[in-house]
């Protein structure tokens, strides 16, 4: 299977490595500076609430532009959207680097995060197009896997860079983005422009968006990234900094530990959806979840910290591709962009909304009642899943395309 802005002469090892790279630039967005935040905050002399908006910004434009950058992907082909957002991203991104007030960073952020909008949704779909099956369901979860493992590299390179030229440094990195560009014009093949019309595809894609198999996710993708934006990269480093009195190279090396348990998980999404059904594999993932949560709440000790990071990047690999590869298979080839990218906008007020929550809980109750909150919620949603999805083994309709 392939998509209208796809050939199909990649090799599958070739097309991944382009997904990947892509995959990977995306989440640099908010993964790279999270150790150096408490630094940022404190060399403007800002409040700590101030810290939900610098993340929010790179991800609140994608709940409104994602759907749109969606649709033009389907209309357009893959590339002719995947081109803008990388140039975008990486230029806006780079010159953060040189803000010189705190709201003229939140600003290039804001930027950044439209360029940004249109990556780890587009990756979502560009494996949608070129798998099916079981065999899309390995390389999802294989694209996933590369995420988290880049997790183990970026937040010790933000936190290294923090610690020998100062916050300013960390934002060097996004600059690989334009190289993710160059990737991308040169691999990706030209698309083909769609016979229907902006409103023929929305008319398509609005029944999907009330299904069971495409509702589930978006509502569940949500609420996994209010918990993983919130809880992990807003209160983490602030429990470090100002519990532990950990530095920003050591909260780096925190923020890493999931990616371990999470690369596992994610790797083995093919094998778990071949034997159980999504909500028996989506209700362990939450258990996990509000295990590592109530530890950290319960215990106020730097290793059940780190041993409670580990069970949550545990859940983190099976939520997060698990429900990518759901709403990826529900939806058919024609309008894949459209519905994934909606699947990523819930994903996105997730990521705004949760730094936002937790920065106001940190200000409030503290990082420890914060914790236990995120842990109730966690536990809630282990037998909510039953009521959202269905019973069966790939817990998704088979695409028409």
């Amino acid at each position: 299977m392939t998509s209208r802005g796809s050939s199909g002469s990649d090799a599958p090892g070739v097309r991944l490595g382009l997904i990947v790279a892509i995959t990977i630039t995306g989440i640099m967005g908010n993964v790279l500076i999270a150790p150096a935040i408490p630094d940022i905050v404190d060399d403007f002399r800002v409040p700590t609430s101030a810290a939900g908006w610098l993340l929010a910004a790179t991800t609140a434009p994608a709940i409104l532009l994602a759907p749109v950058i969606g649709v033009l992907a389907d209309r357009y082909g893959r590339r002719e959207v995947l081109l803008p957002c990388l140039l975008l991203f990486g230029v806006s991104g780079g010159l953060s680097a040189l803000a010189p007030t705190y709201p003229a960073l939140v600003g290039l952020r804001l930027i950044q995060g439209i360029g940004s909008a249109g990556l780890i949704n587009l990756a979502i779909v560009l494996v949608g197009d070129t798998w099916d099956g079981a065999q899309r369901a390995r390389m999802m979860g294989r694209n996933a896997a590369a995420l988290t493992a880049s997790i183990v590299v970026l937040p010790p390179i933000g936190g290294a860079l923090t610690e020998v030229g100062g916050w300013r440094m960390t934002f060097a990195p996004y600059w690989i983005a334009l190289a993710t560009a160059v990737l991308v014009s040169v691999r990706l093949p030209r698309g083909r422009r769609g016979d229907a019309s902006v409103a023929a595809q929305v008319r398509a894609v609005r029944p999907l968006l009330g299904s069971r198999p495409v509702l589930a996710p978006i509502v569940l993708g949500f609420v996994v990234f209010v918990l993983v934006f919130g809880l992990f990269f807003t209160i983490v480093p602030f429990y470090l900094d100002r519990t532990f009195e950990v530095g920003a190279g050591g909260r780096g090396l925190v923020l890493a530990l999931p990616a371990v348990t999470s690369t596992v998980a994610a790797l083995n999404l093919g094998r778990l959806q071949e034997r159980y059904a999504l909500r028996s594999v989506l209700a362990v993932a939450f258990s996990l979840f509000a295990m590592g949560f109530g530890l950290a709440a319960a215990v106020p000790a730097l290793w059940a910290l780190c041993a409670g990071v580990l069970l949550y990047g545990a859940g983190e690999g099976v939520t997060i591709a698990g429900l990518q590869n759901a709403v990826a298979g529900a939806a058919p080839t024609a309008v894949r962009g459209a519905v994934v990218a909606v699947w990523v906008g819930a994903a996105r007020a997730g990521q705004t909304l949760g730094p936002v929550v937790a920065a106001a809980g940190l200000d409030g109750p503290g990082a420890r009642a914060t914790f236990a909150g995120g842990a109730v919620l966690s536990a809630v949603l282990v037998p909510a899943v039953w009521g959202l999805l269905r019973s069966g083994q790939g817990m998704v309709a088979p695409a028409t395309n």
